[in-house]
């Protein structure tokens, strides 16, 4: 299949000026030449031209906002002035298994200021002696060169620092949505101390009625035992007053009609023994 066909097929009913990668593997490159592909593909960001039969880059539109640029297998010799000019913002480009033969050739990158990536693997100009030190002196922009640093670090695979980074997200979204939503914890605290309090207040009011009842009844029967035990006394003077005015100044417990006629019991009782 032609390019300019292929480019068809690839834009699937979709305008030109909303294409960001655009794929065109293995078609077939007319005379060499780029066709079909022009400068209304302004938000493209990723172009594949691998094993195309292309030989020149004459034709290549303007493409601004392109970052990668894949020309693999094809039969480049020359010419790669051109992208410094079209595709100022490239920082990754590969010309593997192109017929790119020496280090002139290569030095038209050094006006590719953003280039970070090169591969120029299976390309005759690998076999040159001191090849990586060569580039490396040469395009002192990149970082990368046939896939490893200088240090032969290899470089990372962008898809996969996409994956790892989507994966991270995923994490986080799934721990937000498992864990308790935000101030959850402090008001379920909150509560539980609340309730607490009215436990205690309830404890402790129930406590206060019964200690009042208890008192309460710890007095009547200790009058009613004192009422038993006045025919037993012989000597009624002080000790019997003592005894009154004990349970006088205790009085504060009575409340109600039940300690009034409780009083009123006591004050009688006094008076008889007064007579």
């Amino acid at each position: 299949m032609e390019m300019k066909k292929r480019i068809n097929l690839e834009l699937r009913d979709r305008a030109p000026e909303e294409v960001t990668e655009l794929v065109l593997d293995n078609c077939l490159c007319v005379n060499g030449e780029i066709e079909g592909l022009n400068d209304t593909f302004k938000k493209l960001e990723f172009l594949s031209m691998a094993n195309v039969e292309l030989s020149s880059l004459a034709r290549l539109p303007s493409l601004n906002k392109l970052r990668k640029l894949e020309l693999s297998d094809n039969i480049i010799s020359g010419g790669l002035e051109v992208l410094a000019e079209k595709c100022p913002n490239l920082t990754y480009l590969n010309l593997s298994g192109n017929k790119i033969k020496d280090l002139s050739t290569v030095e038209a990158l050094q006006n590719l200021k953003n280039l970070k990536s090169l591969d120029l693997f299976n390309c005759e100009i690998t076999n040159l002696e001191d090849y990586r030190e060569s580039i490396f002196e040469l395009l002192q922009q990149i970082t990368y060169l046939d896939g490893f640093d200088q240090e032969d670090n290899e470089a990372p695979d962008s898809e996969e620092e996409d994956d790892e980074d989507g994966d991270e997200d995923d994490e986080e979204e799934e721990e937000d949505e498992a864990g308790p939503p935000e101030g959850y914890e402090e008001e379920e605290e909150e509560e539980e101390d609340e309730d607490e309090d009215e436990d205690e207040d309830e404890a402790g009011s129930e406590l206060g009625e019964g200690e009042e009842e208890v008192g309460l009844s710890y007095l009547m029967k200790e009058e009613i035992q004192d009422e038993e035990d006045d025919d037993d006394y012989v000597e009624e003077g002080e000790e019997e007053e003592e005894v009154f005015l004990l349970l006088f100044q205790k009085k504060k417990v009575f409340e109600g009609k039940r300690g009034n006629e409780m009083l009123k019991m006591m004050e009688r009782k006094r008076m008889t023994r007064s007579f």
